[in-house]
């Protein structure tokens, strides 16, 4: 595989913080995070996404390291009268590398679209931001068996008209959504399946080499069971939920990821 070759084989480990932290609970986090891992980010790309309020807070410990930012969501527009949101640009102004989109709490909670979706990984990636797209499943949909031609579609609407000179700029995150938070996992089999589909149809939908484009695996990843997912094969990364918000636990992702 090329990945091999252009990212060293490198795997990518995302912290969603999700809306949790303070500013100095998040300054003492980021802290002992940089302390525990820093022998670790030669061999593994890490990114903490906190939330809006903390980016500057963040960045102002990591911007030294090999650490990079990420943001937790974005708008689709550069400025304008859009009251609450944050455009591509200002999540690169505050020292932003990355950003999520669609998550699957996102998708339910707050409704977004496809559509929506859509434009904010066409904006980001515009903007200079190297974009997360977040697919996967509802209990519902895979006792159906449904788990492929949804995970397609999301993928299809979400890429739509996208071209890319460089695929590294973006990264497909798979959520089974009844893995989030629960505690439930898919099983090696059933993930490396899963994303061994997502390649083909990236192969498809983009037109060009997807080798270099990491397909990362979310929901209810572990230090306990990051080894068993980390190392299956398709898989490029992890998108950490609640274990990213305990600096042992996440650190022990990272090592062993580096592994």
């Amino acid at each position: 595989v090329a990945l091999e070759d252009d990212l060293n084989g490198k795997k990518l480990i995302v912290a969603n913080w999700k809306m949790n932290l303070l500013r100095g609970e998040s300054e003492k986090f980021a802290i002992k995070v940089v302390e525990l891992i820093k022998d670790y980010t030669s061999k593994v790309d890490v990114v903490l996404a906190p939330a809006y309020t903390l980016l500057d807070v963040v960045f102002d410990v990591i911007h030294r390291t090999d650490i990079q930012l990420g943001a937790q969501d974005v708008f689709w527009k550069e400025s304008g009268a859009f009251t609450g949101e944050v455009s591509p640009y200002m999540l690169k102004d505050v020292g932003c590398d990355w950003v999520i989109v669609g998550h699957s709490e996102r998708r339910k909670i707050l409704k977004e679209t496809d559509d929506m979706i859509r434009e904010k990984i066409h904006s980001s990636l515009k903007a200079g931001l190297k974009a997360i797209l977040c697919v996967g499943e509802t209990d519902e949909e895979r006792a159906k068996g449904k788990t492929v031609k949804v995970v397609e579609g999301q993928l299809v609407s979400g890429l739509q008209n996208l071209v890319l000179s460089d695929v590294s700029g973006l990264a497909i995150a798979y959520e089974p959504v009844w893995a989030i938070g629960t505690g439930k996992n898919a099983t090696p089999e059933e993930i490396g399946y899963v994303h061994s589909v997502i390649r083909a149809l990236l192969r498809e939908i983009l037109k060009v080499s997807v080798d270099r484009l990491r397909i990362l695996y979310g929901g209810s990843v572990t230090h306990q069971n990051i080894r068993e997912i980390i190392f299956t094969e398709n898989v490029d990364g992890a998108l950490v939920g609640g274990a990213s918000l305990d600096a042992y636990s996440f650190s022990n992702i990272v090592k062993v990821s580096g592994d």
